[in-house]
């Protein structure tokens, strides 16, 4: 299995430096958030963009994937009345897919729950819909451009749509394109499903929908500083690698850092690595 960091753990270090950093610490690669490379991605040039695969390449580093994706240019929204907004959003999700595919990834993360919750004077029903011909340009985009892109299944204290695999499942169903897949979030799975993490990841797995994990603790910082035990998810992830099930890459994102960015990630790896040790020496 690879390692890639959420490079946001390591703001506002220079991208030069995250990848130094992440590189040393012992990551395979890392798992960019677009707003941290520009105040617009959109004004990065292709050019640009091969500069940054550069960077990382040159520290011993893939960039495996793009999340957080609507967080800048400001104001976006796959739900919004305006329908304005909405192709707006669809023309940015289609040039953060190419940009993905441009920087050597191959998954995007399609979290950013504050531009995917029910606008006032809309029903769920209305916020569905909406959502799923936004969802349905990015799938087209993902497929062209040969990468996944994956609906991520967020808390209810953070958004109030697509809270549990389940339901992220059923608009991949309704869409019914193989780029579109779900994907599983340790802290908010550790929130919202009824399931464990480990026992979900064997339920869903197998059906080939999931696309992605990344991995936290339910109290938001990285794996092992909480109560959340990791040893059953990289089993069942080592298994679903094994059965061809899993791409293999798992995304290290934690939101509270303990003691600070460089050392919650050091921390993190220095984990996740210990647990699979332990693992392989029980095999």
């Amino acid at each position: 299995m690879k390692f890639a960091l959420c490079n946001e753990v390591l703001q506002p270090l220079p991208f030069a430096r995250q990848c130094e950093l992440a590189a040393a610490l012992g990551y395979d690669g890392l798992e960019v958030a677009p707003f941290t490379l520009a105040a617009d991605p959109m004004e990065l040039t292709d050019a640009e963009l091969a500069e940054i695969r550069r960077t990382a390449e040159d520290h011993g580093l893939r960039i495996f994937g793009l999340h957080w994706l609507l967080v800048a240019p400001a104001g976006l929204s796959i739900v919004s009345e305006d329908a304005a907004l909405r192709q707006r959003t669809k023309t940015v999700v289609a040039r953060l897919v190419e940009m993905c595919a441009a920087l050597g990834g191959s998954y995007l993360v399609h979290g950013s729950p504050k531009q995917r919750s029910v606008p006032a004077g809309s029903t769920r029903e209305q916020a569905w819909e909406r959502a799923r011909d936004c969802l349905s340009g990015a799938a087209a985009a993902a497929a062209r451009c040969n990468v996944t892109y994956c609906l991520e299944p967020l808390s209810p204290r953070e958004t109030d749509l697509f809270n549990t695999v389940g339901e992220c499942v059923r608009m991949v169903e309704e869409i019914g394109q193989p780029a579109l897949r779900t994907m599983v979030d340790c802290s908010a799975a550790g929130q919202a499903e009824a399931l464990p993490v480990d026992e979900l990841l064997l339920k869903w797995m197998p059906q080939g929908v999931i696309g992605h994990v990344q991995v936290n603790d339910p109290n938001r910082r990285g794996p092992g500083q909480g109560e959340l035990d990791f040893a059953p998810i990289l089993d069942a992830l080592a298994w679903s690698e094994a059965e061809g099930h899993f791409p293999g890459i798992i995304g290290v994102e934690p939101f509270d850092y303990v003691p600070d960015g460089p050392g919650c990630a050091a921390w993190s790896i220095g984990y996740l690595r210990g647990v699979l040790k332990g693992l392989h020496a029980n095999d």
